[in-house]
């Protein structure tokens, strides 16, 4: 029956399509554009880009319809119901109103806006230092497990709650920024960085009681990523922001968020061909066996090696080595022990792999439909020795790949196993060592049942063992989202994430039972989204 209704939706489509194409812009007046341009920022940019010219998402430019003949009509009906290859139906789950959605489809056939300049001064002019380092204590003032704090973000509502993993009691809510995209932990365990759609970044110190913003600067007009230095020697002393717009990196210093360098990641594609005005900054790591980070440069396909030894030293520029790989980089995160960073090159339904030893391009993978790991999932085969795995948002698969070349050659950088999932719309895959479980969302599904849903593959099996809807999800039109599990591995958690004017829920799984043991909730949760376990991000425990 769904078979049917889909295709019957896409005849409707295109017929709709061929009737009503057109390549006049509608008429929108000021006041229009600065609305729907706010929204293109929160809900469509990062899939289609600033200039709108795609990649984990396609070109939506206005040639672009024109060419393929589609119109408003058909815009619309996409707006409203999603595509399965990950376009989410922004009408159908009431995330934009009739009136947006018509808003929306005229903006598109519109050429896109400029978008603003943001210069060093900029940056030098947003840095607030709120507490000095002299003024912050020297060691933790509860008498809480603050390594088993999990951050969780408060996406709409511009804040993040700090939860304590052991007693499930809310710690704190603090204020980070608009649309709160990650929570990195610093190695030392101490500091949250805390990067947001709107490029502010903040620095919470856990030690304080309660946990407080103790800095905060916007290196960016729009962001997705940060990081600090874990290198011996330069353990918390630097942070880095990738920039979705400008195109850059920024580098900080660690403890005060005090910007030092802004270097613009505006490059050819692959090194050789044309320039791509917006190349923007993905996923970042660091490297625990040199002084660099990993940054993943979207639309150049380029991985770069960003080595920070020298940064502070007057006249010395940073040592960045560029290596061309694939389009278009997003997420991804360490593989076999940090032997090897995997990242999604999900536009063209791939995997990298990268050897930050030799910084060499090892492999690149099929996976299923745009793969969209997080950091991915880590565990050990008994068979096929240490594998990582990634759930698809365009196909209902879970990617398991070969991750040991040395003790298991013959599995290495392939496909070992293709677990077929009942959904498609995978966000996010997770494991830990202490349970026998890696646990998918299905976040962004087009089946309602789906965005609703969760599955737990078995380690040794490969196969989905048991899959179930969180209970109560639906009810409130909330979509489950992100699992991330306590320091010791006996629980993990997940997201119901409702709209702002709802309180929404976490709900508190047991790791090896699966059954559900309680459930967070308060007037303060509103749309929470990623949580994140202090020690297993520092240790990049995933």
């Amino acid at each position: 029956m769904r078979i049917f209704k889909y295709l019957l939706l896409i005849v409707v489509l295109a017929i709709a399509s061929q009737a009503f194409a057109q390549t006049d812009a509608p008429a929108m007046t000021d006041d229009e554009m600065v609305t729907a341009t706010d929204i293109f920022f929160d809900r469509c940019a990062g899939c289609h880009g600033v200039l709108r010219k795609g990649a984990t998402g396609p070109n939506i430019t206005p040639e672009h319809f024109a060419n393929d003949n589609k119109g408003l009509p058909y815009i619309k009906a996409v707006i409203f119901g999603g595509l399965p290859g990950g376009m989410p139906d922004w009408g159908r789950q009431g995330i934009l109103t009739d009136e947006e959605q018509d808003l929306m489809a005229r903006f598109v056939l519109n050429d896109p806006p400029q978008p603003p300049t943001w210069e060093f001064g900029n940056i030098k002019d947003s840095w607030e230092l709120l507490v000095p380092v002299a003024d912050r204590p020297t060691e933790p003032q509860s008498k809480r497990n603050w390594e088993n704090y999990v951050g969780v973000i408060l996406r709409d509502v511009g804040k993040a709650a700090i939860i304590d993993g052991d007693t499930r009691e809310l710690v704190t809510v603090v204020p980070t920024g608009y649309a709160t995209h990650i929570l990195r932990s610093s190695k030392s365990g101490r500091y949250f960085y805390v990067i947001g759609r709107d490029g502010k970044a903040s620095m919470i110190d856990l030690f304080m009681d309660p946990p407080a913003v103790v800095a905060k600067v916007r290196p960016c007009l729009d962001a997705r990523s940060i990081e600090s230095s874990k290198f011996e020697g330069f353990v918390d002393k630097y942070a880095v922001v990738g920039c979705y717009w400008p195109s850059a990196f920024v580098v900080f210093d660690g403890l005060t968020l005090e910007p030092i360098k802004m270097v613009s990641t505006v490059s050819y594609v692959k090194g050789a061909g044309e320039l791509v005005q917006e190349a923007r900054v993905a996923a970042i790591v660091a490297s625990e066996d040199s002084p660099e980070w990993i940054l993943n440069v979207k639309e150049s396909g380029q991985t770069w090696f960003v080595n920070y030894s020298n940064v502070d030293k007057k006249g010395h520029p940073l040592d960045v080595t560029m290596i061309d790989t694939e389009r278009y980089l997003h997420d991804g995160g360490w593989a076999n022990q940090r032997k090897y960073f995997i990242v999604a090159a999900n536009a063209e339904n791939k995997l990298v792999v990268i050897d930050p030893a030799t910084r060499e391009f090892v492999a690149s993978v099929e996976a299923g439909v745009k793969p969209h790991p997080g950091r991915g999932a880590n565990w050990v085969h008994s068979k096929l020795g240490p594998v990582w795995a990634t759930g698809n948002i365009g196909s209902p698969e879970v990617t398991v790949v070969g991750v040991d070349p040395e003790g298991h050659p013959d599995q290495a950088w392939q496909a070992v196993e293709r677990i077929e999932m009942p959904f498609t719309g995978t966000l996010f895959i997770k494991a830990h060592d202490a349970s026998p479980w890696v646990i998918t969302d299905f976040t962004v599904s087009s089946n309602p049942k789906g965005s609703t849903s969760l599955c737990a593959i078995g380690k040794e099996s490969l196969k989905v063992e048991k899959c179930w809807e969180v209970p109560g999800a639906a009810d409130i039109k909330a979509r489950i989202v992100h699992i991330e599990f306590t320091k010791d591995g006996s629980e993990f958690w997940v997201s119901a994430w409702a709209n702002k004017e709802t309180p929404s829920f976490i709900a508190v799984y047991d790791s090896n039972t699966l059954e559900e043991i309680d459930r967070i909730t308060g007037d303060w949760l509103l749309t929470p989204t990623g949580k994140f376990n202090v020690y297993n991000t520092a240790n990049d425990i995933y």
